[in-house]
């Protein structure tokens, strides 16, 4: 079989025919170049308007790399015509195999841009022998084609949370389908304002918003301001992760001002290397740390007794009853309120205050996946670990839909990835 009745099976080009194919040498490296002839009746489109003109000249050959073959770089060779358009004036023809002046075909762009989810683009680029900046201009594609042809039907349950993508305190605001059945990345805007959420829901449509069922986001005020603006139909709930999150810093800082009152008092260290000891769940903890645990007890220091709070806390999440687990929430609260430590004083005070949006989570438990937010944060976090070295916003967000978006692509006769 010959190379071009392979490539006329997998990667046909209407109007055009596979010529010839050699090995030469392009940059150092063996590779396949095989020319591409247009049919004698074919006549140039133009790159402006996309009407089909006489052609006024032609220019020298142009080579496109397209998805490498038994390890070896491929290219098509091709003449580029210019076109007498009568609308554009003389213009380069557009080819079907690859867009504007770019010398990598489309179908190579779509394989560099599907290795790019499982890689980093440096990697990538360092594997298939290109450069990052193909690799970028390959994702950029797949990103803009996705986003023009993504569907919104259907959503019933958004996450919103934050993350942090330069130091700084410079933030971006995602927006997370977290429906039972589909989760993915459906928007990214700059900081994390009101008018930040505010632009996902005049992107997301009126429409769309009146048929979301829940809303999920952590306790920032921005995000429940425009929360109760803008979906007050849906069930906004608290996501469970940040109240967990919110106890932990509450004992860190317990434990840190008392090391510091330990220290300052002559007393003995204690508190040494229990960080982890004192974050860690109950049923995480190996028997050595129950023990241990057991022995700080006994020296009824505030950050063993905060730790117990926390954990006298897990059981409001076993509650089916949103009515009992409030009862649960109340005791707690009026409990915690007796003590003298401030910081978990401050999370009781925090829950008293979204007393209903917390109690909420009862309400919508088995409709929606309780820890996808922070699962695709987490995801959306070690993605832009991955690509260190980016300084403009325009490559974060490509990135994040790339890999978390779940856009579509294109119907292919052949898929290389």
């Amino acid at each position: 079989m010959q190379i071009k009745t392979i490539l006329n099976r997998i990667q046909k080009h209407r109007g055009f025919v596979y010529g010839t194919g050699r090995l030469d040498t392009r940059a150092g490296r063996v590779a396949l170049t095989i020319d591409i002839h247009p049919h004698a009746r074919n006549r140039p489109r133009c790159s402006g308007c996309g009407h089909r003109g006489p052609q006024y000249d032609q220019l020298a050959p142009r080579p496109f790399e397209f998805v490498p073959l038994w390890g070896l770089a491929v290219f098509f060779l091709y003449i580029m015509r210019r076109v007498d358009c009568p609308t554009c004036g003389v213009r380069v023809e557009a080819v079907p195999w690859a867009t504007g002046k770019h010398t990598v075909t489309t179908t190579y762009a779509w394989f560099l841009a599907g290795w790019a989810k499982r890689l980093s683009w440096r990697e990538v680029a360092r594997a298939f022998h290109t450069t990052w900046d193909h690799v970028f201009r390959a994702v950029e594609m797949a990103v803009t084609w996705g986003r023009a042809h993504v569907d919104l039907t259907g959503i019933e349950a958004v996450g919103i949370d934050e993350i942090q993508w330069q130091h700084g305190h410079k933030y971006l605001t995602l927006v997370y389908q977290i429906d039972a059945a589909r989760k993915r990345l459906l928007w990214i805007g700059r900081e994390r304002r009101v008018k930040t959420l505010l632009g996902f829901f005049r992107w997301f449509g009126n429409e769309r918003t009146l048929a979301l069922r829940f809303v999920c986001s952590d306790m920032w005020k921005p995000y429940l301001k425009v929360v109760a603006k803008k979906a007050s139909h849906a069930l906004h709930i608290l996501d469970r992760f940040h109240i967990a999150m919110h106890m932990s810093a509450a004992i860190e800082a317990v434990r840190r001002a008392e090391v510091h009152d330990l220290r300052r008092q002559g007393r003995q260290p204690l508190l040494t290397k229990t960080r982890w000891l004192l974050l860690k769940r109950r049923d995480h903890r190996t028997p050595d740390e129950r023990g241990r645990l057991r022995d700080l007890v006994r020296h009824n220091l505030k950050a063993v007794r905060t730790t117990l709070l926390r954990e006298d806390f897990e059981p409001f999440w076993t509650y089916r009853s949103a009515t009992w687990a409030g009862t649960f929430l109340d005791a707690w609260c009026r409990r915690v309120m007796r003590t003298r430590i401030e910081p978990i004083k401050k999370v009781a005070r925090m829950l008293r205050r979204h007393r209903p949006l917390l109690l909420n989570w009862f309400r919508a438990r088995g409709q929606i996946s309780a820890g996808a937010v922070e699962g695709l944060n987490n995801k959306a976090k070690l993605t832009t670990r991955k690509a260190y070295g980016f300084r403009s916003y325009g490559c974060i967000e490509i990135a994040l839909y790339h890999t978390l978006g779940d856009l579509p692509e294109p119907q292919v006769t052949h898929r290389f990835c």
